[in-house]
């Protein structure tokens, strides 16, 4: 059994540091041999349990402490989801690697998306029946709507993958699809929900909340087609898709106003580390939302899409440097997790590894855009994953010295 909030906090990060153990042992087996791993397999097993045992699981309970802040209430309301989505998160973990898309691993999967659904059904019923109404509520709504639209595409993948017919354009279609209304949809919206709720909480009004939700959620559909330029996508579509940029852009430029305008109330209620985690994903959701403009243009968007390194890379900066960056910092705001020296070491070292990891996938994208080979590069990338891994072992050391302590 999982003693109280903090124990759920402590799975979280531990599942996090796993998701960096994997991935030191996929970059190991790219600059070295590593045979008995399968590549293809063990990558499938990397990108489910993020999502899963990571990201999802830490929403999840962050998102029912809106409804719940007393431990007691927020453990017998959710627990069973939480174990279920606990259960289905490891069974992906340990059957992807072995089977790839096989029986077990999709019946994982299909159980963590099942399990997501009897979440959003839940959630949604308890924020209808709360007394007490928050700003962050649309945002929370949208983010559980998006999350179960984002499985029409898993479905679809582990339809392909069953069947044995995938097809290269479709494969990538679904893929996409997932992705996109996964970061960009249940992830996104869900930390703007946590942000304006945190706001309301301090009794601080986030200006044109209302309209500022209105232009990332009527963007976030169109949006899609960013990520599927490289098809031959009718001229409706194409001009959806603009708008729907002009949309975002909009929509993060007056959400940055509003929190400039509010700075000064800020400032004395978030300890210096929860501003700088906060403050590296805001510019981590600006580059991402500048690189994603900037996709518009059909052969740049070919050009991205055709080389793996700047699609990981992107990838990478959005789940690690603009959501993780901000869960993290949300929770250090909030004390959920034990923050002292060696917390801090271990959070510095994790960032400075997002930092390397990224400049070297950049200069590996560039490079082969130009049809350049960069020297050790891979080898700079396993570098940089041992970084991330040793940066959240510190920091879950940290939180198991705590539960030793007790």
């Amino acid at each position: 059994m999982v003693k109280g909030l903090t124990g759920w906090f402590s799975i979280a990060v531990f599942n996090l540091m796993l998701v960096a153990f994997v991935g030191v042992m996929l970059r190991y087996k790219i600059a070295y041999a590593l045979p008995f791993v399968h590549q293809k397999h063990l990558l499938h097993a990397h990108s489910h349990f993020a999502f899963t045992g990571w990201v999802t699981q830490i929403l999840m309970v962050l998102l029912a402490l809106r409804l719940y802040d007393e431990q007691q209430n927020v453990l017998k309301k959710y627990a069973p989801v939480l174990y279920i989505n606990l259960i289905a998160a490891y069974g992906m973990l340990f059957t992807f690697p072995f089977q790839g898309y096989g029986l077990y691993s999709i019946s994982f999967s299909t159980l963590s998306i099942f399990t997501s659904y009897a979440f959003a059904i839940k959630y949604w019923r308890d924020m209808n029946r709360a007394k007490e109404k928050s700003p962050g509520d649309p945002w929370f709504k949208s983010a559980l709507l998006f999350n179960v639209i984002s499985s029409a595409g898993a479905f679809a993948l582990a339809i392909m993958m069953a069947t044995k017919t995938a097809h290269p354009d479709k494969y990538l279609a679904s893929s996409y699809f997932f992705l996109h209304f996964q970061y960009n949809g249940w992830f996104f919206f869900a930390c703007m929900g946590l942000l304006v709720h945190k706001l309301h909480t301090w009794k601080i009004s986030l200006r044109g909340n209302k309209t500022i939700f209105w232009l990332f959620a009527l963007a976030c559909v169109p949006a899609y087609f960013l990520s599927a330029l490289w098809l031959p996508i009718p001229l409706w579509a194409y001009i959806l898709v603009i708008i729907a940029v002009v949309f975002q852009l909009s929509g993060f430029v007056m959400m940055l106003r509003a929190l400039k305008e509010c700075f000064k109330q800020l400032n004395p209620l978030i300890v210096p580390l929860g501003k700088w985690l906060l403050g590296l994903s805001g510019i981590a959701l600006t580059i991402k939302l500048l690189l994603q403009s900037g996709s518009i243009i059909p052969d740049l968007s070919k050009l991205a899409f055709g080389f793996r390194s700047i699609v990981i890379g992107y990838l990478h900066l959005v789940l690690l440097g603009v959501i993780t960056l901000f869960i993290l910092g949300y929770v250090v705001i909030n004390q959920y997790l034990r923050i002292n020296k060696a917390a801090v070491t271990g959070i510095a070292v994790f960032v400075a590894g997002i930092f390397f990891n990224e400049l070297i996938l950049l200069i590996q994208g560039a490079a082969a855009i130009s049809y350049i080979s960069v020297p050790y590069t891979n080898e700079m990338l396993l570098g940089a994953a041992v970084l991330l891994f040793a940066g959240l072992l510190v920091l879950n050391i940290s939180q198991w010295q705590r539960s030793i302590q007790k």
